[in-house]
């Protein structure tokens, strides 16, 4: 199978699977979602992703019931029929579940689980980066990875009609994170990234990156920065499940970054290592 859908226990290509007119994504984009990579088969990082995911059901009280053990081996029985062991994309996503539209939460609710599973490569670890900066307004729980995503959408769109590749989010002068990614900055020798808050996500890729900084001996500043600083930095870093620690090289149609290619690649190839380690692949044969 080329690729594969899940709803409630059904499974078949994504093309084909439905789910109800009354579930509350529909309306109210009422759920949460996680996602990450599968390469040779084998899922990256999921207890990561797992924690992040339980997390956000319990802040927004979704009655998921599924154990992390059961959720894995849904998880990993979608990846396994997938035919193609190429780079995988594993999406998930639990609603509150199914009911006629009433903003309240359904009585004795039951949450829904959508799974897909498709090809999708990574992104080479020497590809190149052009932004742009859009003022964020999105509400003040970023931190929970919920099912609405107009405002990331639509700066999405935003950078791919300005020819670029991702759009840095700033509230005022600082900056928060990317439509779909987190960013972190190098300057002076120092990793900086923006602190958690519930105004950004708190991904599994910066954690992997704060791991590899300290282990490198590179000094580490958990602290927010402006939009000056990130025009100033010595090197600027998307990172994400699927874009592990790339370099961004344009914001908004200036050159940025260039200065410290060195501890630069010394934070990718940790990165690689690690997916390596943890896939069991060869991480160039899977990216693009």
């Amino acid at each position: 199978m080329k690729n594969i859908g899940y709803y409630n226990g059904k499974t078949g290509p994504i093309e084909e699977m439905t789910i109800p007119m009354n579930d509350r994504v529909v309306y109210f984009g009422d759920g949460v979602y996680d996602a990450t990579y599968a390469a040779n088969h084998m899922l990256f990082s999921m207890e990561d992703h797992l924690d992040r995911f339980f997390r956000g059901c319990k802040k927004l009280e979704i009655p998921f019931r599924m154990t992390r053990k059961e959720l894995t081996r849904v998880l990993q029985s979608c990846v396994d029929r997938v035919d193609d062991a190429a780079s995988l994309m594993v999406y998930w996503q639990a609603t509150r579940g199914t009911g006629m539209r009433n903003h309240a939460f359904p009585e004795n609710g039951k949450a829904n689980l959508l799974v897909t599973v498709r090809p999708v490569p990574l992104s080479a670890i020497d590809r190149k980066y052009r932004l742009i900066t859009m003022e964020d307004t999105r509400f003040y729980h970023c931190d929970i990875k919920t099912l609405n995503l107009i405002p990331n959408v639509m700066a999405a769109q935003r950078a791919k009609e300005a020819g670029c590749d991702e759009a840095v989010f700033h509230r005022g002068f600082v900056v928060t994170e990317c439509s779909h990614s987190n960013i972190s900055i190098l300057k002076d020798g120092v990793f900086r990234t923006a602190p958690l808050s519930n105004l950004i996500l708190p991904g599994t890729a910066r954690r992997h990156l704060l791991q590899s900084a300290v282990d490198l001996g590179i000094p580490v500043d958990q602290t927010a920065f402006t939009l000056d600083e990130l025009f100033d930095a010595d090197e600027v870093i998307i990172h994400s499940s699927g874009t592990l620690c790339n370099a961004a090289v344009e914001i908004d149609g200036k050159p940025v970054g260039g200065k410290a290619p060195g501890l630069l690649k010394d934070l990718q190839e940790a990165v690689v290592e690690q997916f390596e380690e943890s896939c069991k692949v060869r991480f160039a044969d899977y990216a693009r």
